[in-house]
Order: C-alpha cells, then sequence, then structure tokens
C-alpha cells in the first residue's frame, strides 16, 4: 500500500514515514498544497495523511480542491487544531478522520488501516490464495502451517498480487505501488523480487503459483491439481 504524507514539520515527516514503512506501506511525502495535489493527481495512492497547516496554503483548502475535482483516496487530517469545529469543518469538507496533535503512533497507524478496510478501501484483514494464508495487519504469511519470512518489497508483490487473484496486474502497477518517489528503480527489480518470492512459495509447498505475462506483467493463480 502508498501512502502520501502532506506535511512540513520535517521530525514529524520522519517519525510518520519510519513508523509507516515498518508497517509495510510505501511512503512519498511532500510539504506544500501544490506538491500534494500534483502527487495525488498524478500517483494511484492508496490513501493521505494531511496537515493543515502548511507553508503555501491552508490544508482545508487544499482538500476541497481535491473533492472537487474528484480525488476520492481517503484522507486522514492530522493537525494541531483541536477545537471542535475544526473537526467539524474536515469533516465536513472531505477528511475521512481527524487527528488531533500531540498523537500516540500506533493509533494513527491503527487509524490509518481503518480506513483502507472500508469498504472500497485497499486494505482488507486476511487475503488466500491456495494454501496461502496472508494477514495483512500483522503482515504474517503462511503456507499451510509454515510462516514464510518475506522482505517488505516482497510482501508487498504477494499481497498486491492475492488482491486480484486470477488477473494480470502490470509491471508498472506494481512499480508504483512498491516504490516512492525518492527509491530508486532499476528496470529489472520488479523481475528480481518476483523470481525471489516465486522460489520462495515453492519451497514450502505453496498450491498459488505467479506466472510472468511476457510484456506485460504477473497474474497469481491455484496451482492445477
Amino acid at each position: 500500500m502508498r501512502l502520501l504524507i502532506v506535511e512540513d514539520e520535517v521530525r514529524i515527516t520522519e517519525l510518520l514515514r519510519v513508523a509507516l514503512m515498518r508497517s509495510g506501506f510505501v511512503v512519498d511525502a511532500v510539504s506544500l498544497c501544490e506538491d500534494a495535489r500534483a502527487a495525488l493527481s498524478d500517483i494511484p495512492y492508496d490513501a493521505a495523511i494531511l496537515d493543515l497547516g502548511l507553508p503555501d496554503g491552508d490544508g482545508i483548502a487544499l482538500l476541497r480542491k481535491l473533492r472537487s475535482g474528484g480525488v476520492r483516496v481517503p484522507i486522514l487530517v492530522l493537525t494541531a487544531r483541536d477545537a471542535v469545529e475544526d473537526r467539524v469543518s474536515g469533516l465536513d469538507t472531505g477528511a475521512d478522520d481527524y487527528v488531533v496533535k500531540p498523537f500516540a503512533m500506533s493509533e494513527l497507524i491503527a487509524r490509518t488501516k481503518a480506513l483502507l478496510r472500508r469498504p472500497g478501501g485497499a486494505l482488507g484483514t486476511s487475503l488466500s490464495a491456495g494454501n496461502i494464508m496472508f494477514d495483512t495487519i500483522g503482515r504474517d504469511v503462511r503456507v499451510d502451517e509454515t510462516s514464510l519470512s518475506l522482505p517488505r518489497r516482497e510482501s508487498s508483490i504477494l499481497e498486491y498480487l492475492m488482491r486480484r487473484m486470477g488477473r494480470v496486474v502490470p509491471k508498472t502497477v506494481l512499480e508504483d505501488k512498491i516504490y516512492g518517489l525518492d527509491d530508486e528503480l532499476e528496470s529489472n527489480a520488479i523481475p528480481v523480487h518476483v523470481h525471489h518470492l516465486r522460489r520462495k512459495l515453492a519451497d514450502v509447498g505453496a498450491t498459488a503459483e505467479i506466472h510472468t505475462v511476457r510484456g506485460v506483467g504477473y497474474l497469481l493463480t491455484e496451482s492445477e491439481t
């Protein structure tokens, strides 16, 4: 899952980035309204965390523009404005949740995941494909009773393929989902991750297979018996 942080306080941004990445998210960050609007228009984010006091404008005005422009990505407002009228204004303008600073990081992450579990959201609690089970909250992958430890990007690829079981996922979509703006992306990065993931699944007897659709992307299907 790919998130955008819109926050101008560097320390808070870094704390959020580290904690969210440890929870399995790909994280980008910007500090200006214009950069946020451009990013949310061009990149398929799964959710955004938005501060309201930004150097080039007000977050409420940005939120209003995003919603009126058709941006429907879930947005969690993170701000020091704690008055009831501020919360009501944020929610009425289109925020999906509202968290006041100072905040507990564990609660913020839980609230972000809750947004993604809403109907139509990007995050389900448990996925299955053949004998593979993926707990997306605990980031736990099991094949039958065997726990499978996967690096973050391999885990993200498996999750995305499981969510689209039986459908071809373009290589470019996987690149967008698991690499941030500041990450270096080599042309063979996704094929290398898929190769390692495919081998690990085969080694523990997974009954779902990743197929390569040449020139397009990848497809996860249950193995034929």
